[in-house]
């Protein structure tokens, strides 16, 4: 049985204003059973182990290259780019400004 792989670019955390982490690509396993719930302790378990392992790397070819010489079937997300709008703090205060100003 082939193994299912993921291969993204990981987001920017909310907790964070930086971009940091965000250019390395990650290749994660799917997984192949369902989680149980231990009843003496009430921890989830399961006998999938691949489920722990994640794998960085540096491009996005290395990430495909990898699944396919291990014979992963594999799926890829495509990033969604950030929009940047210059903005400037005088735009607040133009005269020609559409919407009135206020606080």
């Amino acid at each position: 049985m082939t193994s299912q792989v993921r291969i993204y670019r990981q987001a920017k955390t909310a907790m964070q204003s930086g971009r940091g982490n965000t250019r390395r690509w990650v290749a994660e396993f799917e997984p192949e059973s369902r989680r149980e719930l231990e009843p003496l302790m009430g921890w989830t378990s399961s006998q999938d182990t691949r489920g722990q392992v994640r794998l960085y790397f540096d491009s996005e070819a290395e990430a495909v290259a990898f699944a396919q010489r291990n014979g992963f079937m594999y799926t890829q997300e495509t990033p969604h780019e950030r929009r940047v709008r210059p903005k400037a703090y005088a735009d607040n205060f133009r005269y020609d400004r559409v919407l009135r100003w206020t606080h």
